[in-house]
C-alpha cells in the first residue's frame, strides 16, 4: 500500500512538474514573439525584479517634484523668464505650462505672504530680494532639461530679424563687461525688424503667461485675455498725488551736500508761488502750472549729471536716432552731448545715467530663434555689478540716484533686479510689469522717420477740415485690436477702424488720414504703449487711450484728461458713443490743447526750451527731487 502511494505521488508530481514547465515555456514563447528586438530575457528580469521594493526609483520621484517645487521657490524669476509667450502654442503644451505655473504660485503664496515688496513680470507675482530676474544658462537648464518639458515651456517663434550690416564699433569700450559680438544696425523708420512687435503691420502675437493671486488662478494677460485689474486714470492720479504728498516725511539719514541741494528744490518747487507762470506754458495742460515752472527753472540752474563711461559699443554710447525706439537714441546722443548738465566730477552729480540702448542690447545679444532673452538680462545684471564695485555711487543710495532711458518692450525685464531701484524711464509703461509711479518715468514712444527733421509733418487739418471722426489701421497684435475691428471696421461711415493701410511711399495714406481726423484710437499692440499717441498729438488729432493700465508720457507734469480721451479695454462697444458724446465746444478746447502740447514732444537736432529732451530730462530731475528716501 505504502509503495503504491508513493509510485502515484511521484506520477502526479512528474505531471506538474511537465505542466508547469509547458506553461513557462509558453509564457516565454509568448514574451519572445510579442516583444521588440527579441529582449526578452531582460524583460523577464526586470519583470522579476519588480516584485522587489526599489526605494530608488521612489526616492528618485521624491527629488523630481522637490527640485520643480524647490525650484520654483528659489529661482522663481529665473525659472519664468523664458516661458513660452505666443498664443500659438499647442493645448498640450498649454496645459503643461498651466500646472508649473501653479505649482509656482501655490509655492510662492506660502512662503512669501507679504506683498509689500513683491514686483509683477509678465503678470507672474514674485518676490523681489534684489536679485536680478534674469538667469543663469545652468539653471534654465537645469528647469528645462527634463525631456519633453523643455519644449513646453520654450517660447514661439516671433519674427526673426533679417540679415543686416553691422553697426560700426570701431570705437573701443571703455570697460568691457561681456564681449559682444555686434548684429546691431542702425535702425530705418521701417520697424519691420523687430522680433517682438511691427507697429502698423501684422505679425506674430505675443503669448499667454497665467495670473495668480494668492496661490489662485485668475485671468492672464496674454493676446487675448485683459489684464487681471485694471487701474484707472483717475486712480492713477490719486497714487500720484499720494506719493507727492508722503515725499514730505523722506529725508535721507546723513544727507549730502548734494542730498541737501535736493531737499531745497523740492521745498522751493512745493512752495512755488501760484501766481508764477510763462507765457509759452497753457495752464489748463499741466497738473500745476506754477510747480513745473519753478522745478523745470531750478533743472535748468541746478542739475548735474554725471554719465558712466564704462560699457561696450553698439549697447552702449550709440544712438538709434530712427524708428519706433527712436527715443531712447536721441536721449543718448543729447545727453552727452550737453554742456549744460553733464559734469564731470560725480561728487557734483544730482543724477548717474546709464547710457544704453535696450533696442541695440536686443539687436546685439538676442541669439535669433532662441527665443531666450535671459542673456540680455544677465548682460545687464554683469554691467551693474560691474559699476557697483567699481565706483562707490551705486551703493551709497542703493542706484536711488541712477537712471536708465529705454524703449524696447523687453526693457523692463531688462532693468529688474538690483535696476529695479533706479529711475526707469521707459516706454513700455504697463503698471502690470512693474512700473512704479513716482519713481519710474514714462518716456513717450516717437517714431522718427527722417534724423535731420524729426517733426517732419508736424501739423494738421483744423477742425473744420475733420470729416473723420475716429480713426485707427495697424496690425492686429495683441488683443485689443481685433476686438476693435470686430466691432467698429466697417461699421460706420465716420468710424474709419481698418487693419494695415496698403504701403504708400512715407506712410502719407495714414498720415493724411490722421490728418483729417477728430479722434485717433491709440490701441494697444502686443505692449500698452504705441508710437500713436505721439503720432496723434503731431497730426492734431485728439489721442483716445484704448490701453489699460498705460501710464501716459510726463505723467509727473501733463493734466493728460485735458487733451486725451481715456476709453477703458471693455468699454470698446461703446467707443462711437463715448465721443460722440463730447461737445463740440469742448472737442475745439481739447484741439487747442493738443496743438499746444506739441512742442513737449518734438526732438530737435540742437535742444530747445520745453521741448522733448528737456521734459524728459525734467520728469526724472523731478521724481529724483519727489523720491529721496535712501539711508
Amino acid at each position: 500500500m505504502d509503495r503504491g502511494f508513493r509510485f502515484m505521488c511521484q506520477a502526479e508530481t512528474k505531471r506538474l512538474v511537465s505542466l508547469v514547465g509547458i506553461i513557462v515555456a509558453l509564457v516565454l514563447v509568448v514574451q519572445f514573439t510579442e516583444l521588440p528586438n527579441s529582449k526578452f530575457i531582460s524583460s523577464l528580469t526586470s519583470t522579476i525584479t519588480s516584485f522587489t521594493m526599489d526605494t530608488s526609483l521612489v526616492n528618485s520621484k521624491v527629488e523630481d517634484n522637490n527640485m520643480l517645487l524647490n525650484h520654483s521657490n528659489s529661482n522663481s524669476t529665473h525659472a519664468f523668464e523664458d516661458i513660452a509667450i505666443s498664443p500659438q502654442a499647442s493645448l498640450l503644451d498649454q496645459g503643461r505650462e498651466s500646472s508649473l505655473v501653479y505649482i509656482h504660485n501655490v509655492t510662492h503664496s506660502i512662503i512669501s505672504p507679504a506683498p509689500e515688496n513683491d514686483v509683477v513680470f509678465n503678470n507672474l507675482t514674485t518676490r523681489d530680494n534684489g536679485s536680478p530676474i534674469g538667469s543663469v544658462q545652468g539653471k534654465e537648464k537645469n528647469f528645462t532639461s527634463q525631456g519633453d518639458l523643455s519644449s513646453s515651456l520654450a517660447p514661439q517663434p516671433m519674427v526673426p530679424l533679417p540679415n543686416k550690416t553691422s553697426l560700426d564699433s570701431k570705437t573701443a569700450s571703455k570697460s568691457p563687461v561681456i564681449p559682444v559680438s555686434s548684429t546691431a544696425t542702425s535702425e530705418k523708420s521701417d520697424n519691420t525688424t523687430d522680433p517682438v512687435r511691427n507697429e502698423g503691420k501684422l505679425s506674430s502675437s505675443k503669448g499667454s503667461n497665467s495670473t495668480f493671486n494668492n496661490g489662485k488662478p485668475v485671468s492672464a494677460k496674454n493676446s487675448k485675455k485683459r489684464p487681471s485689474r485694471v487701474v484707472s486714470i483717475s486712480e492713477m492720479n490719486s497714487v500720484w498725488q499720494h506719493i507727492q504728498a508722503s515725499s514730505l516725511r523722506r529725508k535721507p539719514a546723513r544727507p549730502s551736500a548734494v542730498d541737501l541741494e535736493i531737499l531745497h528744490a523740492r521745498s522751493e518747487i512745493l512752495n512755488a508761488p501760484a501766481g508764477m507762470n510763462d507765457s509759452r506754458l497753457y495752464s489748463p495742460l499741466y497738473r500745476n502750472v506754477a510747480r513745473f515752472r519753478r522745478s523745470y527753472e531750478l533743472m535748468e540752474k541746478m542739475l548735474k549729471v554725471y554719465i558712466y563711461q564704462d560699457g561696450d559699443r553698439p549697447i552702449f554710447h550709440e544712438p538709434l536716432l530712427d524708428g519706433i525706439y527712436a527715443s531712447e537714441g536721441w536721449f543718448v546722443k543729447l545727453m552727452e552731448a550737453s554742456k549744460q548738465f553733464v559734469t564731470g566730477d560725480p561728487g557734483k552729480a544730482h543724477l548717474f545715467y546709464i547710457p544704453f540702448s535696450s533696442r541695440l542690447l536686443q539687436q546685439t545679444l538676442y541669439v535669433r530663434n532662441s527665443h531666450r532673452r535671459s542673456n540680455l538680462i544677465e548682460y545687464m545684471k554683469n554691467y551693474v555689478n560691474m559699476i557697483a564695485g567699481k565706483y562707490p555711487f551705486w551703493n551709497r543710495t542703493s542706484g536711488a540716484d541712477h537712471f536708465v532711458v529705454a524703449c524696447h518692450d523687453w526693457a523692463p525685464a531688462e532693468t529688474r533686479g538690483r535696476m529695479l531701484n533706479c529711475i526707469r524711464a521707459l516706454c513700455n509703461a504697463d503698471i502690470e510689469v512693474g512700473f512704479k509711479i513716482g519713481k519710474d518715468v514714462s518716456l513717450p514712444e516717437t517714431y522718427i522717420r527722417s534724423t535731420e527733421n524729426p517733426a517732419e509733418y508736424i501739423g494738421g487739418n483744423p477742425p473744420s477740415q475733420r470729416p473723420i471722426l475716429a480713426f485707427f489701421a495697424g496690425g492686429l497684435h495683441g488683443y485689443v485690436r481685433p476686438i476693435l475691428l470686430k466691432h467698429w471696421e466697417n461699421k460706420e461711415p465716420d468710424m474709419k477702424i481698418s487693419g494695415p493701410l496698403p504701403h504708400v511711399r512715407g506712410n502719407a495714406n495714414y498720415i493724411q488720414l490722421m490728418k483729417s481726423s477728430k479722434y485717433c484710437i491709440c490701441a494697444r499692440g502686443h505692449e500698452v504703449n504705441s508710437p500713436r499717441v505721439v503720432e496723434a498729438i503731431f497730426y492734431e488729432c485728439i489721442p483716445v487711450i484704448l490701453s489699460d493700465n498705460f501710464i501716459p508720457p510726463l505723467f509727473e507734469v501733463l493734466n493728460w484728461e485735458s487733451f486725451a480721451v481715456f476709453v477703458t479695454e471693455k468699454d470698446i462697444p461703446h467707443l462711437r458713443n463715448i465721443l460722440l458724446s463730447i461737445s463740440e465746444e469742448k472737442y475745439l478746447e481739447m484741439h487747442k490743447r493738443v496743438k499746444k502740447v506739441q512742442e513737449h514732444f518734438i526732438w530737435h537736432v540742437e535742444p530747445v526750451k520745453y521741448d522733448l529732451f528737456h521734459m524728459l530730462l525734467h520728469s526724472i530731475w523731478h521724481n529724483r527731487i519727489f523720491h529721496i528716501s535712501y539711508t
